[in-house]
């Protein structure tokens, strides 16, 4: 019999690398990619406290060379193991890859004081990087599969809450009027969502009676509309998890269009029909 002489080539390698998180070194990967990316987000917050001793600043600031180059590296690295490139720059996380990467660059085209602040802005882009974490986390699909199945319910309920607190702000301004600090109806649904979302800023209050009771019964159909939405979501969530599993997935990534969600046994490609096992 002839034996199967066919070899990985080195893009497919890296290819099974950084797309793949069923093989071990895939695994490897992504769990460096989500330390790094943790330990990216605190070094932004930390670099945001001013009086610390100056050292500190300067390790932060190598420190973050080094991740910025480790996602340099994973963001080229991801372009060249696949076959169409655009299919990944173009894509949500290619997009939020870019984004995280490029802010330390910039900083060298941007000199004189008068842009420093502007640096400082782009460079708190690198916050983009907490996005890159739902890719390496299973559940974060069930997830984001449930917000899209309620997205249509959650809006026709904000909507509906949108016309309460226009009705209630409109009915505060006739009630209580500039006294009070309801100089116009904007300002006044304004006070009825702050109030409505249970926030309180405390900086408009009604003053008569009838204004204060009314506005005891925004507060209260407050706490109740504030569960509506998590339990859409919930149920959702819920019910994703309870259909039976007729197929398994895996997390094959194909190296010609970047498609997911693959079943275990499948040698082609769902989309383009490119051979997964590059056999």
């Amino acid at each position: 019999m002839r034996k199967n002489s066919y070899r990985k080539t080195w893009k497919d390698l890296l290819h099974d690398i950084v797309y793949e998180a069923d093989t071990p070194i895939g695994k490897a990967f992504d769990i460096i990619l989500l330390i790094l990316i943790v330990l990216s987000i605190i070094f932004v917050m930390v670099e945001s406290v001013k009086g610390l001793p100056p050292y500190i600043y300067e390790l932060l600031y190598y420190a973050e060379w080094v991740i910025t180059i480790f996602f340099t590296f994973e963001y080229i690295t991801r372009i060249i193991s696949i076959k169409r490139p655009s299919r990944y720059i173009f894509s949500f996380y290619g997009i939020i890859d870019l984004l995280s990467t490029l802010p330390l660059y910039l900083s060298f085209f941007f000199t004189g004081t008068s842009a420093l602040l502007t640096v400082r802005a782009l460079r708190l882009l690198r916050v983009f990087r907490i996005l890159k974490i739902s890719r390496y986390i299973g559940e974060s699909n069930r997830l984001a599969r449930a917000l899209k199945d309620s997205g249509a319910k959650i809006l026709v309920f904000l909507f509906a809450v949108l016309v309460l607190c226009i009705i209630m702000g409109t009915v505060m301004y006739l009630i209580e009027g500039d006294k009070s600090g309801f100089k116009s109806i904007p300002i006044s649904v304004y006070w009825c969502i702050v109030t409505m979302t249970t926030v309180g800023y405390g900086d408009i209050a009604p003053a008569t009676p009838l204004g204060q009771f009314i506005a005891a019964i925004i507060m209260i159909v407050g706490y109740g509309i504030i569960a509506v939405p998590t339990g859409i979501v919930s149920a959702e969530y819920a019910s994703s998890g309870e259909k039976p599993k007729k197929i398994n997935l895996n997390t094959q990534v194909c190296s010609n269009c970047n498609a997911s969600e693959h079943k275990d046994e499948a040698k082609f490609c769902h989309k383009c029909g490119e051979n997964l096992h590059n056999e």
